[in-house]
């Protein structure tokens, strides 16, 4: 029998490294996003009066006005980090939809994954912005005997991220493929079209704080310097 990570059964090895179907999903819409995001630029420059311009710069503006808000003042980094997240996040929503596919995102692993990214962010961003030591005095603030609490809280909303997002994506994946397998098909279509809503509207959610996180890191530290 096969080992699991997460309930994802292990298909095969790399060396030391297991390969599971979300490891594989995971790849084939992060190399789609990737595609569809050059097309895209291409767009922009090439055809500009196009439609697949017109939608680049929806979505330029999307992010653009999302992490301007979270962080005070345009930062492209955190508008390239925000807009993997986004676009990630609702093409696993997406994909989650094919018959036999399961979304990336619906695996403890994955959504763990991409908190643990946001929980990284925080201090480079923080650090990129005001250096180490103007970073660091935050956690100090208003008292150095605060400075567990700080990390706990941290710590603490990287995992509330990790498993709102996990929960919300497989209870909804699971409620569509029990229906499917009850009563066929096409009832559950109704029902499909609202798990394709809540899980872009998960993927929002999660972009929007990730945003708000990294903003706050960067607002903090600047305080009183």
């Amino acid at each position: 029998m096969n080992p699991e990570i997460f309930t994802d059964v292990v298909l095969a090895w790399i060396g030391p490294v297991p390969v599971t179907a979300t490891m594989i999903t995971s790849a084939a819409l992060s190399l789609l996003l990737v595609w569809l995001s050059a097309a895209l630029a291409r767009a922009v420059v090439r055809r500009p009066a196009g439609r697949l311009a017109g939608l680049g710069r929806i979505t330029f503006r999307f992010l653009h006005d999302l992490t301007k808000e979270a962080a005070g003042r345009p930062l492209p980094l955190l508008e390239a980090f925000a807009g993997s997240l986004f676009l990630f996040i609702a093409g696993a929503a997406v994909v989650g939809q094919l018959p036999e596919v399961a979304a990336p995102t619906s695996n403890l692993a994955a959504t763990s994954a991409l908190a643990v990214l946001v929980f990284l962010a925080v201090p480079v961003a923080g650090i990129r912005v005001r250096g180490v030591g103007g970073y660091l005095r935050h956690y100090l603030r208003p008292n150095p005997l605060l400075f567990p609490l700080h990390v706990v809280s941290e710590l603490s909303r990287t995992v509330a991220l990790a498993l709102r997002l996990f929960g919300n994506m497989m209870s909804g994946h699971l409620t569509v493929a029990l229906l499917v397998a009850l009563v066929g098909f096409l009832v559950p279509v109704p029902l499909m079209a609202l798990d394709l809503l809540i899980g872009l509207l998960q993927a929002y959610i999660f972009t929007i704080l990730a945003c708000v996180y990294i903003g706050a890191a960067i607002r903090v530290v600047g305080e009183g310097e």
